[in-house]
């Protein structure tokens, strides 16, 4: 393990008005976001969608990395470069999802343990040599019925810390994802129990597996209200709950945060990182890696159709420049406004 080379990495991915574009949808789940548009979904289109955001002149000003599928990763661009090259020269960093998605839990009725950690040594070196930087791993917990139980927080953070020791052994940066969903009626304050106890654990399980803060990332969900509950919080209640579970939990080695947006609407999960920024320096970098709060009008704009591929981009550079401007939590309605009358 080179921990200089982790922590530069790591450093890089939560630079100042930056975060990470999360691509990593598994074929299956692009499949289902191009049924939506009614476009094929093939090896070929799929990297020429992709291509079209990470390779849009100026993303590297507000997208530090890409999160890659396997797929992905191993494909070539329309110039004949590899991603990863193609990444590089723009300064973006390759990273790539390692796991290998959530099944039941045996004993644990309607819980998931994410799997992946057969092979994923020799998987992280290959994906090394093939240029990737830094990895992903997702643990999913669901509120429901007194759950989730102590076995899911338990086995998924073991897990997580599992895949973060190796990952760092093959001198690939770990972002530990430990997502709490919020679909369900639960209140805020249950939302931000079931967290505090996950995130808790995962650290826990970090330190016994010897996993170097310094070159890790965590990516959790903001604590919000479930999506049917009927007492919906605010903006402010959501950032102020959020950096009250993070200060509980995560240690101030760790050199930033990177949320997810969980299915919040594109501008809502920028009016809550914003809202955290404006409280004022924190130990930690608090910043982005989003799927569909940055794709959603990317992906709509582009409809399967090259043609559209410039109006495509300028969607999603606008929300990367509105995510990177609540880094400093300088974000506004006017931004939004301003985009809109283009």
């Amino acid at each position: 393990m080179d921990k200089q080379h982790l922590e530069s990495i790591a450093r890089e991915l939560v630079a100042p008005h930056k975060g990470i574009l999360a691509a990593d949808e598994s074929t299956g789940t692009i499949k289902k976001r191009f049924d939506t548009i009614g476009a094929e979904s093939t090896a070929a289109t799929r990297i020429a969608y992709r291509e079209s955001l990470f390779l849009a002149e100026g993303a590297s000003q507000n997208i530090s990395g890409v999160i890659l599928y396997d797929e992905t990763l191993r494909q070539d661009v329309t110039d004949g470069r590899s991603v990863t090259q193609a990444l590089n020269d723009v300064g973006i960093i390759p990273g790539i999802k390692v796991d290998t998605g959530a099944k039941p839990l045996s004993g644990q009725d309607g819980e998931t343990i994410t799997e992946g950690l057969d092979g994923l040594r020799e998987r992280c070196k290959a994906y090394y040599d093939i240029g990737a930087r830094f990895t992903k791993w997702r643990a999913v917990y669901k509120i429901f019925d007194g759950k989730p139980s102590h076995g899911c927080i338990h086995a998924n953070a073991h897990a997580l810390a599992r895949y973060a020791a190796i990952a760092q052994e093959c001198n690939l940066v770990p972002i530990v994802e430990p997502e709490v969903l919020m679909e369900g009626d639960h209140t805020i304050e249950a939302y931000e129990a079931v967290s505090q106890w996950a995130w808790s654990e995962v650290f826990r399980q970090l330190f016994f597996a010897g996993v170097h803060l310094e070159g890790m990332l965590l990516k959790p969900n903001m604590i919000l209200s479930g999506t049917t509950c009927p007492q919906q919080a605010s903006v402010e209640e959501v950032a102020e709950a959020t950096l009250r579970c993070l200060h509980r939990t995560v240690p101030s080695a760790v050199p930033g945060v990177v949320f997810l947006s969980g299915g919040q609407s594109d501008i809502l999960a920028t009016q809550h990182l914003n809202a955290m920024n404006q409280a004022g320096p924190q130990p930690w970098e608090l910043s982005y890696s989003y799927g569909r709060a940055l794709q959603a009008a990317a992906l709509t704009t582009w409809a399967g159709d090259d043609a559209n591929r410039p109006a495509a981009q300028a969607a999603l550079l606008h929300r990367a420049r509105c995510n990177g401007a609540a880094r400093t939590g300088s974000y506004s309605a006017e931004m939004e406004a301003a985009q809109a009358a283009v």
